[in-house]
């Protein structure tokens, strides 16, 4: 369990707020991408133990509503399955699909904004001064020039960039494992945008920005923030005389201007420029960007305080629902949804 010493957060937020930055801290336990298999697989014996049959690789089509109440769920194979209660869980590749359900429902809705940004990739001696106190250290900035939220997310010490794919789009995350550390650290560095009428496609949006990136470099690009700066595309060889060594060496050198929207690229670069004043290093030109990340969960469909939707017995929660932006605030929106059904009886 990472713990924290107040004294020294106190620090690092006057630093933080000298910088125009605010620092959200938070204890977290830091379980490791490494063991992630072993916890899972101990997850579904207590399950099983219990008696509750777990289906994977199991498509729902659709959820059966009778007169405005919750019957169940249809399965793609044409199973059906009834309960007075369902709780609609998807993770972000599943979010298109609980929207559209949730139209085609007449559920109220509205739009969450879209995060769309890079991954950050430092020496991890950069950050130790921040991740030593706290292990996920949330950063929120609002950029001058637009006014735009920034923020850091998901933040891995010493851990290794990743390719992530959703149903065949190529993004980049990160992971942080227990067993094996690297020489660096990466972070996501996300811009949230809100849109305003007519549009209503956030995550069609996000997407489609995630497939220039793949359509220029045929999976993610990398690009030292030098060359950005500079206005030029990094190049294999750039990247090998650079002083960080990707852990992601599949990722194809390139340019992201030709990707980001300048409005996201002119937000990040401020960002990275204030965060450098509380830890320098990070506006180095060495700093390597991995576009791009964009997190789906742009629509949220209006719950209860119980996160039960319109429809009595329904309930929504997970990132693909709009409700949370992670996985312990996922993991807690499951407990909070369990209890108020069993408070039901």
């Amino acid at each position: 369990m990472h713990g924290l010493d107040t004294e020294r957060v106190q620090q690092i937020r006057r630093q933080a707020a000298a910088a125009e930055l605010q620092l959200i801290p938070a204890a977290v336990r830091h379980l490791g991408t490494d063991r992630a298999q072993g916890i899972l697989a101990g997850m579904r014996q207590a399950l099983d133990a219990k008696g509750v049959e777990v289906r994977t690789l199991t498509t729902v089509k659709s959820l059966l509503v009778e007169e405005q109440q919750i019957q169940g769920v249809e399965l793609a194979d044409g199973q059906q399955f009834f309960a007075p209660y369902v709780i609609c869980a998807p993770g972000r590749e599943g979010s298109e699909w609980f929207a559209k359900e949730a139209q085609r429902l007449g559920l109220n809705s509205r739009a969450n904004p879209v995060d769309i940004g890079v991954r950050v990739e430092v020496p991890a001696a950069v950050l130790s001064h921040l991740t030593d106190v706290v292990y996920e250290s949330k950063l929120i900035y609002y950029s001058p020039t637009f006014d735009d939220l920034v923020r850091t997310f998901c933040m891995n010490p010493q851990g290794q960039v990743v390719v992530e794919n959703n149903a065949g789009l190529l993004t980049v995350n990160g992971h942080s494992y227990a067993n094996k550390k690297t020489d660096n650290t990466n972070f996501a560095l996300l811009v949230s945008k809100s849109f305003t009428e007519p549009f209503h496609e956030p995550i069609s949006y996000g997407k489609y920005i995630a497939s220039l990136a793949n359509m220029l470099g045929g999976t993610v690009l990398v690009q030292r923030l030098g060359d950005l700066l500079d206005g030029r595309r990094s190049t294999p060889e750039r990247i090998a005389r650079g002083l960080v060594r990707p852990t992601l060496p599949e990722a194809t050198p390139g340019d992201l201007s030709l990707v980001l929207p300048y409005r996201f690229l002119q937000s990040l670069q401020e960002m990275l420029a204030a965060f450098d004043k509380i830890a320098p290093g990070v506006y180095s030109r060495h700093t390597l960007l991995y576009g791009v990340e964009v997190k789906f969960y742009s629509s949220r469909v209006e719950l209860s305080s119980e996160l039960e939707t319109a429809i009595p017995g329904l309930f929504a929660g997970g990132d693909g629902a709009g409700v949370t932006r992670g996985l312990a605030q996922a993991s807690a929106a499951g407990v909070h949804m369990a209890r108020a059904i069993l408070q039901r009886g």
